[in-house]
């Protein structure tokens, strides 16, 4: 299949395409209200690169009768490459000065998959990672979409060289791969809708199977197009009905004016995203693209080739690469700033790292890498070899007590062969007197072995009982469950994202815990939870939080469960205070809910009114400890306290915590000798 054919011209219009597209992401990763549906961006991004990838193979096929494929790929890296491996060098070394040392080890495998374009199979991949998710923002998570196109670039020639080889004709080459685009589009589809689960949509969306559909429709439109060559791939053409001329801007206008409602109002939990909404915000990206090139002197081209969004969309590439990592570090917690002016900060960051990139780095490593000397190859390998080793370093760093740690949780349920009811005796009708009387009983520590210390908790528990050193004279004992508190009811709120559902074991906590004392039958119980007792959570068809009179008296009730349960055994109680956590901000530098000082106030008020009303339950002010002056803090006593706003360090457990808690410890085991 040869036709005559000129290299396909620039539009500035698509320049305007993608300024909007990346102003979308930007304000939806700002936390804008009015932009929910921002992320949006990132589809007109896939259309748009499958149209115009599509349409320069064709057109090189149309000139020279074939696809060079090296060429292709060369300029692809040529275009992509020194960006962002700038973009990862850079966030790397940063990183190592702003980061927890004990993220750092995660970081440098968020760098190797960018750099790899295997972000977003990273992401499918950590998407039941409780450490991934609970751990610091990355500052390469947005690269799971550079993946995906990486991924299509790679494919898509060698695909369509096949189609066109061997093809009768023109006409016949094009409907060829019409065919598999719409196909492709299809199945693209059903595996969206197949893997969506709305507990964890991360397979669906991060996928590039489930994804691919936007890229196709691109592609097919740039069939359609190429259909009408020469005119249409060099420079626009008429559509030649009078119909066809006043459909098309029609559906342009539809499309372009959906979009924008789409914007403000929808959301990435959004069913009706994963089950064909995905594939019609393709289709109207798509209609509006195809008004702009077959009309290029209609109302959209006009539009799009507005000075300034054209300027943008030159450099879109880079203020997509930029924008992220610049919202990580220039946050709320190192600016002082929130709301708009936050958001303008960033911005101008932003746009001064983008522009410097473009006119430093892209523009003049593309006119270097175009030619392939081996001169030239040579030095984008050592350029890719910097950007790769600064990655590595970051695991120079990280501590050693982070090697060899076992999954979160890991020992929860160790030496537990099986799950039993709660003792009658637990659930009962019976006094708090009463049952004190009853635990009061039972003489500890038992003759020929260490007194037992059994902590129970969430994960921040676990990090403090998992990080405390030797303990001679004591059995330290892991009964942590990892996202769980004593709070069991559901839907809650955490991290600005909605749970439907509580996990089966957290539910089932006090048929877990109760099974422990029962195995482990400790001398000291030590209890520390709040982490999700903080959040707003649905309670008997109501939302509330801690600090509500009646959302209280249901925190309330848990925490007496909790005591009985704990002390069934005449195991001491004791109860840690929760600290002021920073578990992150929202996009507009606010604390999320469960991170707000009061709500932490409010939970460690009632923790002690709780303990105040059993004569053998203590507490210790483990909070204080953490955050000894009132406020979340990452340091004290000298120490790195905390790894990301709320999990504690090896570092800080053991030179910090370990010697306040152990004596305190000791203390509750002759405690609980004495009766």
């Amino acid at each position: 299949m040869t036709t005559a054919q000129s290299p396909v011209r620039h539009v500035p219009a698509l320049d305007g395409v993608r300024a909007l597209a990346v102003l979308a992401v930007l304000a939806f990763h700002a936390g804008l209200p009015w932009a929910s549906g921002g992320f949006l961006g990132v589809d007109a991004f896939f259309v748009l690169s499958g149209y115009l990838i599509t349409t320069l193979l064709l057109a090189e096929q149309g000139r020279t009768g074939r696809i060079a494929l090296g060429s292709f790929w060369r300029r692809r890296a040529a275009r992509l490459l020194p960006a962002l491996l700038l973009v990862v060098a850079a966030s790397t070394l940063a990183a190592r000065a702003l980061m927890p040392a004990e993220d750092l080890t995660r970081l440098r495998g968020d760098g190797l998959a960018a750099v790899f374009y295997l972000a977003n199979w990273r992401m499918v991949l950590d998407g039941d990672d409780y450490f991934s998710q609970t751990a610091a923002p990355s500052p390469f998570e947005h690269t799971w979409s550079l993946g995906i196109e990486e991924q299509f670039y790679l494919v898509w020639p060698l695909l369509l060289t096949v189609l066109i080889a061997g093809a009768a004709g023109h006409r016949t080459a094009l409907r060829r791969v019409l065919v598999v685009c719409v196909g492709g589009v299809v199945v693209s589809t059903v595996l969206l809708a197949a893997a969506y689960r709305a507990t964890d949509p991360g397979r669906a969306y991060y996928g590039t199977d489930t994804r691919g559909a936007s890229l196709l429709v691109g592609a097919a439109l740039a069939v359609a197009v190429a259909g009408r060559w020469p005119a249409a791939v060099t420079g626009g053409v008429r559509l030649g009905s009078r119909a066809a001329r006043a459909a098309q801007p029609r559906a342009a206008a539809i499309g372009a004016g959906w979009l924008v409602w789409l914007v403000g109002h929808t959301d990435g939990a959004d069913a009706r995203l994963y089950r064909g909404g995905l594939l019609l915000v393709a289709l109207a990206v798509a209609a509006v693209l195809a008004h702009v090139v077959l009309v290029p002197d209609g109302w959209s081209a006009r539009v799009l080739s507005w000075r300034p969004l054209v300027l943008l969309g030159v450099i879109s590439y880079g203020v997509y690469l930029w924008h992220w990592p610049v919202y990580v570090v220039v946050n709320a917690g190192r600016t002082g700033r929130t709301g708009l002016d936050l958001v303008a900060l960033r911005c101008l960051v932003t746009l001064a790292l983008a522009v410097a990139s473009y006119l430093l780095v892209e523009r003049p490593l593309r006119r270097l890498l175009s030619q392939a000397r081996p001169w030239r190859l040579a030095a984008a390998g050592v350029v890719a070899a910097s950007a790769v080793a600064a990655v590595a370093l970051t695991s120079a760093v990280t501590p050693a007590a982070q090697a060899g740690v076992a999954p979160l949780g890991a020992g929860a349920t160790d030496g537990i062969d099986a799950v039993g009811p709660v003792p009658d005796g637990a659930a009962g009708t019976d006094t708090p007197a009463k049952r004190e009387r009853r635990a009061a009983r039972h003489h500890h520590p038992r003759p020929g072995r260490e007194p037992v210390v059994a902590v129970f908790g969430d994960s921040l528990a676990w990090t403090l009982v998992t990080y405390l050193p030797e303990t001679p004279g004591l059995d330290v004992r892991d009964r942590t469950m990892l996202g769980c508190g004593v709070a069991r009811r559901g839907p809650y709120r955490y991290f600005g994202q909605l749970y439907p559902h509580v996990a089966n074991d957290c539910r089932d906590w006090p048929e877990l815990w109760a099974h422990a004392i029962e195995v482990d039958d400790p001398d000291v119980a030590l209890v520390f939870v709040g982490r999700w007792e903080t959040m707003d959570r649905e309670v008997d068809g109501r939302w509330g939080h801690v600090g509500q009179a009646w959302f209280d008296d249901y925190l309330r009730g848990e925490l007496e469960l909790a005591i009985r349960t704990a002390g069934a055994h005449g195991a001491r109680v004791v109860l840690a205070t929760e600290p002021y956590n920073r578990r992150g901000e929202r996009l507009d530098g606010a604390l999320f809910p469960e991170d707000e000082p009061g709500r932490v106030t409010a939970w460690n008020t009632l923790l002690r009114e709780v303990a105040a009303e059993h004569r053998r339950v203590r507490v210790v002010d483990l909070g204080a400890r953490i955050t000894p002056d009132g406020e979340f803090s990452w340091t004290a006593g000298g120490f790195e306290v905390r790894s990301d706003g709320v999990h504690l360090t090896p570092s800080g457990v053991q030179g910090w915590i370990a010697p306040w808690l152990v004596p305190q410890l000791r203390e509750a085991v002759g405690g609980v000798t004495g009766g």
